[in-house]
């Protein structure tokens, strides 16, 4: 399983799925369950990386000790940090303040891991050497982070404590030197402006290569479906655009979770995913993808996006300056509809999301710990209660905002039908999970309900009629998704009578039903 870095699948932590799996302790992942998931991953999925996320969540400082005195059969023939890697996704400190100190924690890391790595291989190893750095919005995020590691973490070695008597005499030597450093960018300024956020880094720590890690949950949350795709496409091309015009090698990630909202990356539909993010190098394979599936269709599909040649075709990857101007025109107006119907829902999207089943020990609450996610002065959850949320009340997110498609011109067609491929496929996925009863039912129990704007009930019609208008079925059209409909309507009726013990048991069977929790 040896890589070429580098890799093409990160598996990541994210709470999407609905199914616990068998070798869990309680009700979701904490723990020394994390560590043996990750072994999971690499030897059990075949994923070549693995996410291990400090971010809004307690993350065990001693995974690479725990992994290679746990599974050193495995780890002696697939070296960490050579053949198979494990990087740190560190809190931004900047936005969680409560999670300040934790960043350097985390960073602390590093080093302690790869003493442990010397020690278990007999020789020098950079088992650790990437942070993922959240919510980027500048160079100086990444400078910040690197000078950190270097000046603090390694540099400490050179304070004198007591008569010529060095840190470095106590503690040895730290290693390795440096890190590196990848920006995750969610919103979408730091997405436009990823090539500055690239350069401005490049010029202060000369990388020779640099991965950049681009949102997709975070940014449909905030601005909808086909924004978000947009957003991503521009994102990826000015990436590599930049890395040429600096002479250095970027690698792209995306961030893709199962539901068509969050990416469409399952087991059935990474080819598409694949062929629609052309230029990118490595996708999050989230545990919807691993635990909501059978395994064997999972583990075939790690093995062929792993299998798959890296396309170096950076020309087919750029997008000339008019397409963006084209695209970025539909963004625009995209945003506003989205927004206004999100606005009026927030208060029972939060209601809902209080429901849903927990899936990692996180640590992030609105208004106690870290921070929250919105838009316009509103606060809503995470983006994967937020989707669940939204699903389980027969609104599928996608769908919202869909009418602006009406208006577009011969222009904005051709550039839409050219750099997002597969905008139909997804929106039908999703229509099938639209209830057109729970719709009228929340718009006539709209006050016990705290929605405020019936407003948003002409433009959530107006986007249905829409998809019509494309050719896309709306509602049910199996057995399931006549279940799932049902249960919307159970969940609506049990929402307004109190009943929030039934509300959580349909939630979970909706989620089960799709095969995702959000």
């Amino acid at each position: 399983m040896h890589v070429v870095y580098p890799p093409r699948t990160m598996c990541s932590q994210h709470p999407d799925y609905v199914n616990v799996p068998s070798w869990v302790s309680g009700e979701y992942i904490q723990g020394d369950d994390e560590v043996h998931e990750a072994y999971l991953a690499y030897s059990y999925y075949g994923c070549q990386e693995v996410m291990w996320d400090f971010e809004g969540k307690d993350a065990d400082f001693y995974v690479i000790r725990k992994l290679l005195s746990k599974y050193p059969d495995f780890f002696r023939k697939y070296v960490l940090g050579e053949d198979v890697y494990l990087t740190l996704r560190v809190p931004n400190p900047r936005v969680e303040i409560a999670e300040r100190k934790v960043f350097s924690q985390a960073l602390e890391l590093i080093p302690v891991a790869n003493d442990v790595a010397r020690e278990f291989y007999g020789r020098d190893a950079r088992a650790v050497f990437q942070v993922i750095y959240p919510l980027t919005s500048s160079w100086v995020d990444l400078a910040l982070t690197l000078r950190y590691y270097e000046r603090v973490i390694v540099g400490k070695g050179e304070v004198e404590l007591i008569d010529g008597i060095k840190v470095i005499d106590v503690l040895g030597d730290v290693m390795p030197k440096t890190i590196d450093v990848i920006p995750l960018v969610e919103d979408m300024g730091s997405l436009l402006n990823i090539g500055g956020i690239i350069t401005g880094f490049w010029k202060v720590a000369r990388p020779r290569q640099m991965r950049v890690f681009i949102a997709r949950s975070d940014p449909a949350m905030n601005y909808g479906l086909i924004p978000a795709v947009i957003l991503a496409k521009i994102a990826i091309s000015r990436t590599l655009n930049t890395g040429r015009e600096l002479g250095i090698d970027v690698y792209p990630i995306i961030g893709v979770g199962s539901v068509p909202f969050r990416g469409g990356f399952n087991p059935q539909n990474v080819d598409n995913v694949i062929g629609e993010y052309k230029g990118v190098i490595t996708f999050t394979v989230q545990s919807s993808f691993r635990y909501d599936n059978p395994y064997d269709i999972v583990k075939d599909a790690i093995s062929h996006v792993n299998e798959l040649v890296i396309n170096d075709d950076v020309d087919g990857s750029i997008i000339n300056n008019y397409d963006e101007y084209v695209l970025l025109r539909i963004v625009n107006h995209y945003i506003n509809d989205y927004q206004h119907v999100i606005e009026g829902l927030a208060s029972l999207i939060n209601t809902v999301a209080s429901l849903m089943p927990s899936r990692r020990a996180r640590k992030l609450h609105i208004g106690l710990f870290g921070y929250s996610r919105g838009f316009r002065g509103i606060t809503l959850p995470r983006a994967i209660p937020f989707v669940a949320s939204l699903y389980s009340l027969g609104i599928p997110p996608e769908i919202i905002g869909v009418s602006i498609l009406r208006d577009l011109g011969e222009e904005e067609w051709r550039v839409l039908n050219e750099y997002y491929l597969g905008w139909r496929r997804d929106l039908d996925n999703a229509g099938k999970y639209v209830c057109l009863e729970c719709i009228q039912l929340i718009m006539n129990y709209r006050s016990e309900l705290g929605i405020v704007n019936s407003e948003i009930f002409t433009k959530i019609e107006d986007d249905i009629r829409a998809l019509e208008w494309l050719g896309i079925k709306v509602g049910p059209r199996d057995y399931e998704s006549r279940r799932h409909e049902l249960y919307a309507q159970l969940l609506i009726n049990s929402l307004r009578e109190g009943r929030y013990d039934d509300s959580r048991k349909y939630v979970i069977e909706m989620a089960r039903i799709r095969g995702f929790l959000g």
